[in-house]
């Protein structure tokens, strides 16, 4: 009997294979970082732009990986 629930793709899987929102949970592990740390950043005003939908908080994709590419990386050349 096949299983009755997919199996989700991998964080790391293109934008292609990813819905348009994601849970707190997703986004965590995408970032790699706890849940927890992503409740301090909305509460601080940092991280990732996060939607409430209902009573739930949801990213869109396309946000998370834009505040990702505009975080500062370290020059390693010097």
């Amino acid at each position: 009997m096949p299983n009755p629930s997919p199996r989700r793709a991998p964080a790391a899987a293109a934008s292609a294979q990813r819905g348009p929102l994601a849970a707190p949970a997703e986004v965590a592990a995408y970032l790699g970082v706890p849940v927890k740390t992503l409740y301090q950043w909305k509460y601080r005003g940092a991280g990732p732009n996060v939607h409430k939908v209902g009573r739930h908080l949801r990213y869109r994709w396309q946000e998370v990986d834009a505040w990702l590419d505009s975080q500062t990386s370290y020059d390693l050349t010097a």
